[in-house]
């Protein structure tokens, strides 16, 4: 048996143990209903950022992306149907990759992408070898889990990345539980760069961007750590 297909047995087992009530939602029809939700072309992602926030998801990408070099590997942790991959792909990186809970979310991501890798798994065991990739990142994933299980999937985003962890997330300063489409235990916001930073010695933070909502007081965290190298922050 290779080292590879022992790290993936591995992650499997480690899925099973880790099953709780987010993990089974999002499986479940709670799940399929998030995705055809949230299924959007290049553009439309776009003109929804757009109207959002003022800015587009390109622009944003293209200021926080402009530290990575072009030809580094991704992996999106909770891809969902692949949106954040078919920007990624468009604005011309090629080393792609994607780990998805949901079946169905999995089964609509592969038959909207062409050349990237997709796989089943879960964010508290990814199914990878250690550093397998040069970023690896979320986009309002770490919201939906649990502040029990933050630090599990933290782990695991910070084992598989050789350099960078990119994030979008909501932002508030203290942890605080937000009602979901009439659920609790479903959505948080925090300081995830702090959070990040406080449990892994070895991380300083590149850029990080406040995003503010414009027709509400929500702000979103828009991030990018290293394993090593500099620091900045500035308000968008």
């Amino acid at each position: 048996m290779t080292r590879a297909m022992e790290r993936v047995d591995a992650a499997d087992v480690e899925n099973s143990v880790t099953e709780n009530a987010q993990t089974a939602a999002w499986k479940g029809d709670f799940g399929r209903e998030y995705s055809d939700r949230n299924t959007f072309d290049v553009d439309m992602l776009n003109s929804l950022y757009l109207k959002n926030y003022g800015v587009t998801r390109s622009h944003i990408n293209e200021k926080i992306l402009r530290h990575v070099p072009n030809d580094s590997s991704f992996l999106e942790v909770g891809c969902n149907t692949g949106n954040q991959l078919l920007l990624l792909q468009q604005m011309g990186y090629a080393n792609l990759a994607g780990v998805e809970l949901q079946p169905y979310a999995l089964e609509l991501a592969r038959a909207r992408t062409r050349n990237i890798s997709l796989r089943q798994g879960s964010a508290l065991g990814l199914p990878y070898e250690d550093a397998a990739f040069d970023v690896v990142f979320t986009s309002g994933v770490l919201i939906h889990i649990s502040p029990a299980d933050l630090s599990h999937a933290m782990e695991e985003i910070h084992r598989c990345t050789r350099s960078y962890i990119w994030g979008l997330e909501y932002y508030s300063a203290q942890p605080t539980e937000v009602n979901y489409r009439g659920r609790e235990g479903m959505l948080w916001k925090m300081d995830y760069v702090g959070s990040y930073l406080e449990r892994f010695d070895d991380l300083e933070l590149v850029e990080e961007l406040r995003i503010p909502y414009l027709q509400n007081a929500n702000v979103d965290t828009v991030f990018l750590l290293k394993k090593r190298g500099g620091v900045s922050a500035e308000i968008l």
